[in-house]
C-alpha cells in the first residue's frame, strides 16, 4: 500500500506503507528518496541499512543540519559540514514535505521520511517498521551480489530471541536516555535514570554471555542496529547532556566497548554513517532549556576507542553497581 491509501488526511498518526513486491509501492532503484539527520538516532538505524545493504545508489538521501530547532522544525543547508539541499523540491523546511502529501497533517516534522516520486506521497517516516522491511525491500533489482541479498537481520531462527530483547533494549535504552534526559524534575530524572542502567547492566551480560562480536553471537541482527545509534552516541552526548552519568561505555561496560569498537572500527557501514559534529551540536545547541549558552564539549576523546579485542573469552562483564540500579536490575 501506498502512503495515501493508509493515511488519513488531517492525522498525527504518520505513515505506515512498505516496499515490497506485489505492493501498492514497488521496489525501483529510481523511484525513492530518504530524508535523514545523522543526529538522529531513529533514522541513523535506517541509514545502517542503506550501507549495510548496499542501498547507497539505489536510495539517495538528502540530509538536514543538525541545529537550530524550533518551528518550523528541521532546515536543509548545504552550507553546513555533510547537510544538503532538499534535492527533490528544494525545500526549506522539514514540515514542507508533510504537508506537500497532507496539508492538514498535525504530527511532528520528524526524520527519517521515505518519499515516493511516482506517487508523490510519503511511503513512512516510522524508523523502526522502515528496518524492519527495509533490508528485504529492493532484494530484487540488487545487482548480483548475493552475499548482500542474504544479508537478514531479523533471521527466522533468531526472531524468538529478537523478539524478547527488542522491547526492554528499545523502551530503556533507546528511548531509555530520553526519559531520563528530558524530564522536568528530579524525581522523573531518577526515576528514568535508574532502569536505564539496569537495562545496560543486562546487555552487558547478555553480550558476554553470547560470545559476541554481535548481540547474539555470530549473527548481526536487528538488535545491533537498534543498540548502535544508542551506544555510540552514550558517551559523547548522553553522559554529559542528559545527566545519564552513573556510568560511561568505555569505562564500565568493557564488553559492550568492545562491541562497540568493532562495529565503528571494523564493520564496514557503521563508521561511515555516523557523523560526530552532527550528532554533539544536535543536542548541545538544539535544547536551550538543558544547554542554554549552547557550548559543545570537545570530548570525550576520541569518539570510539580503538583496540578491539577480537579474543572475547579474555573480556570480563563490567556493570554499574549502584544499589538502586543492582536492585532495578534484579527484576527485568
Amino acid at each position: 500500500m501506498t502512503g495515501k491509501e493508509i493515511h488519513k488526511y488531517g492525522t498525527d498518526d504518520g505513515w505506515h506503507g512498505r516496499i515490497e513486491e506485489g505492493g501498492g509501492s514497488l521496489p525501483d532503484k529510481d523511484r525513492y528518496h530518504l530524508y535523514i539527520g545523522l543526529f538522529c538516532p531513529f533514522a541513523h538505524r535506517v541509514n545502517l541499512v542503506r550501507h549495510l545493504k548496499h542501498l547507497t545508489s539505489i536510495l539517495p538521501i538528502s540530509i538536514v543540519r543538525p541545529y537550530p530547532k524550533g518551528e518550523p522544525g528541521w532546515r536543509f543547508d548545504e552550507t553546513y559540514p555533510n547537510a544538503t539541499p532538499d534535492s527533490l523540491f528544494n525545500s526549506q523546511f522539514m514540515h514542507q514535505l508533510y504537508f506537500r502529501d497532507d496539508p492538514a497533517y498535525k504530527g511532528k516534522y520528524s526524520v527519517p521520511l521515505l518519499w515516493d516520486k511516482k506517487t508523490n506521497s510519503i511511503v513512512n517516516n516510522e524508523s523502526a517498521e522502515i528496518l524492519r522491511w527495509l533490508p528485504h525491500a529492493f532484494d530484487s533489482v540488487l545487482a548480483d551480489d548475493e552475499k548482500v541479498k542474504e544479508l537478514d537481520f531479523y533471521p527466522a531462527e533468531l526472531r524468538g530471541k529478537i523478539d524478547e530483547i527488542a522491547p526492554w533494549l528499545t523502551s530503556l535504552i533507546c528511548s531509555g536516555v530520553y526519559k531520563a534526559g528530558f524530564v522536568r524534575t528530579q524525581e522523573d530524572y531518577e526515576k528514568n535514570v535508574v532502569p536505564l542502567f539496569a537495562a545496560l547492566n543486562k546487555l552487558e551480560t547478555l553480550v558476554h554471555a553470547n560470545g559476541g562480536p554481535y548481540i547474539l553471537g555470530e549473527t548481526l541482527t536487528e538488535l545491533d542496529l537498534l543498540a548502535y545509534p544508542t551506544i555510540v552516541r552514550f558517551d559523547t552526548v548522553y553522559v554529559q547532556h542528559f545527566k545519564t552519568n552513573l556510568g560511561t561505555i568505555r569505562h564500565d561496560y568493557p564488553v559492550l566497548n568492545n562491541w562497540l569498537k568493532n562495529l565503528y572500527w571494523n564493520v564496514e557501514g557503521f563508521k561511515e554513517s555516523t557523523d560526530f559534529q552532527h550528532i554533539k551540536e544536535n543536542y548541545t545547541k538544539s535544547h536551550g532549556d538543558i544547554n542554554p549558552l549552547s557550548i559543545t564539549p570537545l570530548g570525550p576523546y576520541p569518539d570510539v576507542e580503538e583496540g578491539y579485542e577480537s579474543n572475547w573469552s579474555t573480556l570480563k562483564p563490567g556493570k554499574v553497581a549502584h544499589p538502586r540500579v543492582v536492585e532495578a536490575e534484579s527484576k527485568l
